[in-house]
């Protein structure tokens, strides 16, 4: 049964608990949730921490459905980067996350973070790719002992000159030839990136087994139904695939602001859903 999350940083200003007393009211099924918003050194976090935090969700009545942005703190860390001991230390820092998410109860991560996916000065695109595949292939098998899927993002190129297509993650993801490592469709990206509509993305890639995730926010990086992008396409292309998994609301500019937005989001998406049962 698919279930709708709202990604927790629109509404980060907000406690936890507070979090997912909001989204629970909303109408929200869950969380999804961006490691820095519970710490600065999110990778750190204790049993207790996470307990607490799956405790609060599951009180609220809604599940941690997964984590995003999770490079984002501690600062300096890259897939990418010529730098082996700045790779090593990210790579501990991805399979912390990993292990995080089993005890928050969540079932993917979304690998986005575009700042810690650039080219270094001097360096290549092709030499950074390389790198960076690399750095997935080293969580894939942890990943898949975890009994999670490790979701590379396709991000556009003003964010990332790294992976700006779903076929450049796929292709990555072939590359590993893990379950465990799968890509994602966040629609705001692929609308300024992609050449193929939405549904047409959805139609090509899901049955291929490469989106195991969706995010659904507008090309102007606003919430669904803020801009010019139709979603009612998208929700009946994953209807028509007896989609599953998750999908996220993750707006980056919110307007009014993020509890408005996050409200706005769910009733839009709601509807479309309603009116295709």
């Amino acid at each position: 049964m698919m279930r709708i999350a709202l990604c927790n940083e629109v509404i980060a200003p907000m406690p936890f608990p507070r979090q997912c007393e909001y989204a629970a009211k909303l109408g929200y099924d869950g969380l999804e949730i961006a490691p820095y918003t519970l710490s600065d050194e999110p990778h750190r976090l204790g049993s207790a921490q996470l307990a607490a935090a799956r405790a609060a969700a599951e009180d609220a009545g809604i599940a941690v459905t997964g984590l995003h942005w999770l490079l984002v703190k501690p600062a300096g860390l890259s897939i990418s980067t010529r730098d082996e001991t700045v790779r090593r230390k990210t790579v501990d820092v991805m399979r912390a996350l990993i292990d995080q998410c089993v005890e928050l109860g969540g079932r993917y991560l979304v690998h986005g973070s575009p700042h810690q996916r650039r080219v270094d000065p001097g360096d290549t695109r092709a030499a950074a790719l390389a790198r960076a595949r690399e750095s997935f292939a080293a969580v894939a098998a942890h990943a898949q002992r975890a009994g999670v899927v490790y979701c590379i993002e396709a991000l556009s190129a003003e964010q990332t000159p790294l992976i700006n297509t779903l076929a450049e993650a796929a292709q990555l993801v072939a590359e590993i030839g893990s379950p465990a490592v799968r890509s994602m469709l966040d629609c705001s990206a692929a609308g300024r990136m992609e050449k193929e509509p939405l549904p047409a993305l959805i139609d090509r890639w899901l049955p291929q087994g490469v989106i195991a995730h969706v995010q659904v926010n507008d090309r102007n990086r606003q919430g669904p139904g803020q801009g010019e992008q139709r979603f009612a396409g998208v929700f009946a292309a994953l209807r028509r695939h007896r989609y599953a998994g998750d999908v996220a609301v993750e707006p980056f500019d919110y307007v009014p602001d993020g509890p408005a937005a996050a409200a706005r989001a769910i009733g839009y998406v709601r509807g479309i859903i309603e009116a295709l049962e």
